[in-house]
């Protein structure tokens, strides 16, 4: 993470493509040998055009760019006057979501669902607020509580009716010790979330080998729950066997038709600096499996600004796209297309 002095610094100085950046960046992230600067695709028009010449459109107004992954969180002063941290989880990146907004504005994004951060933990109040102040803007993704005593499928009911929010994460470390996704309490989060209508995002931070049968179990059992992968399910391009093995354990899931993968946080997923091309191989086989229409781009804003700047990470989804030949229209669907289907109503101007 970065320090808290990085914060104040504009998003666009961030940008990897700014040439006040490269020094900043070259202390955060390793220099490969060879430089592989490349102009980046960064107009949201030029790819929007694309897409409707191949399909045969007339108008932009369809081509929206939406951010289907990132966080926001109290500002210090937002915190002091009544959005508090969980203890032990104060960040030292700057979240709030004032620079949220410039960042989008910078690199023409129109709209995001934001996923609660562990920052706050269960309390939904700061994100709620946001939800409800920018309502165009934004939709919200709680994040599940799997406490033993089961008050969490209540919250979720709550957050999902009456607080609308249209989405809710599941992350496996905030399971009790020694229980999974699938005890008593995760099977009626689960269930709820489908019979809402609500889609489950699952955080598999220690990868999906950990949670691939708790997760076949679920799609299985519950199949009018629509699953998201956050991260691509953390899989790095492969370089041995294991790897291979659980990358195509998660191709597998493809055949359940409600899942649907975040080609998310691609500095996670990357082996490489920026602008990340070796993970266009790991997009080209999940393009095969499971069809851009099931696949969409994410940010993980704040964590991505230190890394290569907020535009910097839109733009590299293109560039990344351009290395393996993935068609305008696929390109479309994975920039904003695929989750403003799955979230009906979204990002609608009144």
């Amino acid at each position: 993470m970065a320090s808290s002095s990085a914060a104040a610094v504009p998003c666009r100085f961030l940008s990897p493509l700014a040439t006040t950046s490269r020094t900043l960046l070259s202390s955060i992230l390793p220099t490969p040998a060879t430089t592989r600067r490349r102009p980046l695709l960064s107009s949201t028009t030029a790819i929007c055009a694309a897409a409707m010449a191949a399909s045969g459109k007339a108008g932009p107004a369809s081509c929206k760019v939406v951010d289907s992954h990132l966080h926001v969180w109290a500002s210090p002063l937002q915190a002091a006057e009544g959005y508090p941290f969980s203890p032990g989880q104060e960040p030292t990146l700057r979240g709030d979501v004032d620079f949220l907004l410039e960042c989008m504005d910078e690199a023409g994004v129109d709209g995001a669902l934001i996923v609660q951060p562990i920052n706050h933990m269960f309390d939904h109040s700061l994100v709620t607020s946001v939800l409800k102040k920018y309502p165009s803007k934004f939709i919200g993704c709680c994040l599940a509580n799997p406490a033993d005593d089961g008050s969490g499928i209540k919250q979720l009911e709550h957050l999902i009716v009456q607080e609308k929010y249209r989405a809710v994460r599941f992350n496996p470390n905030l399971w009790p010790s020694g229980q999974k996704m699938t005890n008593e309490v995760g099977r009626s989060l689960f269930a709820k979330a489908g019979e809402l209508g609500a889609p489950v995002g699952i955080m598999v931070m220690k990868g999906i080998s950990s949670y691939i049968q708790e997760i076949e179990e679920l799609c299985t059992d519950y199949p009018a729950t629509t699953v998201i992968f956050d991260h691509m399910a953390f899989c790095k391009p492969p370089t041995n066997d294991d790897e291979e093995k659980a990358f195509s354990s998660f191709l597998n899931l493809s055949r359940f038709p409600q899942v649907y993968v975040k080609y998310s946080a691609l500095f996670r997923i990357t082996r490489e600096a920026y602008p990340y091309e070796d993970t266009s191989q790991l997009l080209s086989r999940v393009i095969s499996s499971y069809g851009a229409n099931r696949i969409m781009w994410g940010s993980d804003f704040p964590y991505v600004v230190p890394e290569c700047g907020y535009k910097g990470a839109k733009e590299a989804i293109s560039h990344v796209a351009g290395k393996v030949a993935v068609s305008s229209s696929d390109l479309e669907w994975i920039l904003g297309k695929t989750v403003s289907q799955l979230f009906q109503g979204a990002w609608v101007t009144p």
